[in-house]
């Protein structure tokens, strides 16, 4: 009696087509598919840029050490290039750089004009260093997960925390978007097909989703002290009960 269910309607996604209204599985769902936004670097971000040249030497001239074992999440991060409070990398033989404001692929054709008058076939990759989404609340494995991928969307970033527990609130997920304005909160409900065509559908570098507790959550967590509380009591009575019956 202490504890208590979840009814299987808490627990559904996409129940619904808009706010209010059942939505019936047997009609095809024919809303247009929503277009992820490329993610724009921002101050405080980390790139990792490679320079590869027909000339080895060359090709050392522009490209931190990154060590003999090979490139790893980590080694990325410490031969990348972090971006100044002012939004500038700073490479070597070239100078700042003006990098935030832009998406990876604008950065790189910037970087292609600016190495031609350097070296000539020269190749440049670039990546997000700190391409990862975190993911807390009510998630069976909460924990900062690295995207791998370049369209992530909400449901495959929560299947990586192994999805929302029982107790988790599917109408009320929160997500956190960093801006340069500030962090941005968004509220949605994961029971509403609305989320697919909406622009948090697919993450972004740096997002937070936070996985709100049902109501219920907070009664089933103090159920079982006072079950420990009422049993101590029920107990206690018991002995005294039987020891002034002797």
């Amino acid at each position: 009696m202490m504890s208590s269910c979840v009814s299987k309607k808490k627990l559904t996604y996409l129940q619904y087509s808009d706010k209010g209204e059942k939505y019936d599985i047997s009609i095809n769902d024919t809303r247009p598919s929503v277009t992820p936004t490329a993610y724009k670097i921002m101050p405080y971000d980390n790139l990792y840029i490679r320079v590869i040249t027909p000339d080895p030497q060359w090709s050392a001239l522009f490209n931190l050490d990154v060590g003999t074992g090979g490139l790893t999440q980590e080694s990325a991060g410490l031969s990348g290039y972090s971006v100044d409070v002012d939004g500038n990398i700073e490479i070597p033989f070239v100078g700042k750089t003006e990098v935030a404001g832009k998406t990876l692929s604008e950065v790189k054709k910037e970087l292609d004009s600016v190495f031609k008058n350097y070296v000539t076939d020269a190749v440049i990759t670039i990546k997000l260093v700190n391409n990862a989404v975190s993911i807390i609340g009510e998630v069976n494995s909460p924990g900062r997960y690295v995207i791998y991928k370049d369209r992530l969307n909400i449901f495959e970033a929560l299947s990586l925390a192994s999805d929302i527990t029982v107790y988790g609130n599917r109408q009320k997920v929160q997500l956190i978007r960093p801006s340069s304005y500030g962090p941005l909160v968004k509220e949605f409900s994961l029971a509403d097909r609305s989320i697919l065509t909406s622009e948090f559908y697919y993450v972004m570098p740096n997002d937070i989703i936070y996985a709100m507790p049902m109501q219920g959550r907070a009664f089933q967590v103090n159920s079982s002290i006072w079950m420990l509380f009422l049993t101590t009591i029920t107990s206690a009575l018991g002995i005294i009960a039987f020891f002034r019956t002797i």
